[in-house]
C-alpha cells in the first residue's frame, strides 16, 4: 500500500515516441538542453550545436528517458529571437539526437511553425508554456500524433507579468488546465497524447510555487500524467538562500516530494543524481524493488 494519489495509481502505460511508460509506477526524467546563449543556469555552455548533441547523448547515457530542447528564453529580460533563428537553434539538435538515439525528445516552443518543423524533424512531444494559448500550435500537435505539453502560465509571450496575483494558486492552476486539456481535445488531440504542467515558478512568486508544491495532489488529481519543471529555480535559491550553481540539493528535496504526490515527469539540469533521487523515492513508496538486497537478507552479513 502507497501513498501515491488515486488517480496516479489508475494512470494507464502510454506510448511516447519509441517508448512506453507506465506512469502508475514510474517517472520519467526529462534532462534540459538549452540552446541558448544565455540560459539562466548555463549561461550558454550548450549553445554551440556540437555542445547541445553531446550533452542530450550524455543525459541519456546517464539515465535520462527524454531530452527537452529548448531555442527560447522564457525571460522577457533577452531579446526576442525570431522564428526562423529559433528554427535554426533547435532542428539541427532534434535531427542529430535521433539519428543517434531513440530517446524522447521534446521541443520547449510555443510557435506552430518551430512545431511542425521538429516534428517533421523526428520530435515527439511539444512542451508548450504558453498552454496552447498561441494560435495554430494546437492544431499542428492535433494533426501529428505527438504528445503535447501543456503548462500553466497567464502571461503573454516574452512580455512581464509583473506582480501576480493569484486568490487561490492552486484552485486556478487546476481550473486553467482542465479548461486547456478540453480545448486540447476538441482541437482533436487524445487525450492518452496530453501531460500537464503547473508551471512553477511562471507567472508566480516564491510563495505561489511552494503552495502548489505543497498541494501538488490537488494538481495530480486531473488525471493526467503531470511534470513538474522545479530544477535551480528561483523559488528554490529563495528558499534555502542559495544562488544559482547551488540549488541542487534544494531541487532534489522538492523533486521527491513531487514525484510522491503524483508527479510522472521531471525537468532535470543534474540528470544522475535526479534519476537517484526518483529512484530512491520510487522506492520508499513501494513502486520500484530495490536494485539489489543483501544487508541483513543472508546469515554472516552485515
Amino acid at each position: 500500500m502507497t501513498s501515491v494519489p488515486a488517480e496516479v495509481a489508475a494512470l494507464q502505460p502510454r506510448r511516447i515516441g519509441a517508448h512506453t511508460f507506465d506512469f502508475a509506477r514510474r517517472t520519467a526524467v526529462m534532462a534540459v538542453v538549452n540552446r541558448t546563449p544565455d540560459s539562466f543556469f548555463d549561461r550558454g555552455a550548450t549553445f554551440a550545436l556540437d555542445a547541445a548533441v553531446a550533452q542530450a547523448l550524455r543525459a541519456v547515457e546517464e539515465g535520462a528517458d527524454w531530452v527537452d530542447v529548448g531555442g527560447l528564453p522564457f525571460s522577457p529580460d533577452t531579446p526576442d529571437v525570431p522564428v526562423a533563428e529559433e528554427l535554426d537553434r533547435v532542428l539541427p539538435v532534434v535531427e542529430a539526437i535521433r539519428a543517434s538515439s531513440d530517446v524522447v525528445i521534446s521541443v520547449d516552443t510555443y510557435r506552430p511553425e518551430v512545431a511542425q518543423a521538429v516534428l517533421d524533424g523526428g520530435a515527439d512531444v511539444i512542451n508548450d508554456v504558453m498552454g496552447l494559448r498561441v494560435a495554430g500550435l494546437g492544431e499542428v500537435v492535433a494533426g501529428s500524433g505527438a504528445t503535447i505539453v501543456i503548462a500553466h502560465s497567464i502571461g503573454q509571450p516574452h512580455r512581464h507579468h509583473r506582480g501576480p496575483q493569484y486568490e487561490d494558486v492552486v484552485g486556478e492552476v487546476v481550473a486553467y488546465l482542465t479548461e486547456r486539456v478540453e480545448h486540447a481535445r476538441a482541437l482533436g488531440i487524445a487525450e492518452d497524447r496530453i501531460v500537464i504542467d503547473p508551471g512553477h515558478d511562471l507567472n508566480k512568486n516564491t510563495l505561489h510555487t511552494l503552495e502548489i508544491t505543497r498541494r501538488l495532489r490537488e494538481v495530480a488529481a486531473i488525471g493526467l500524467p503531470m511534470l513538474v519543471a522545479l530544477s535551480n529555480k528561483d523559488f528554490v535559491g529563495e528558499s534555502i538562500d542559495r544562488p544559482q550553481g547551488e540549488r541542487l540539493s534544494g531541487t532534489l528535496a522538492a523533486t521527491a516530494l513531487c514525484v510522491e504526490a503524483g508527479a510522472r515527469i521531471v525537468r532535470a539540469h543534474h540528470v544522475p543524481e535526479t534519476v537517484d533521487a526518483v529512484r530512491m523515492t520510487e522506492a520508499v513508496l513501494g513502486l520500484r524493488a530495490p536494485a539489489y538486497l543483501r544487508h541483513n537478507i543472508d546469515p554472516g552479513t552485515d
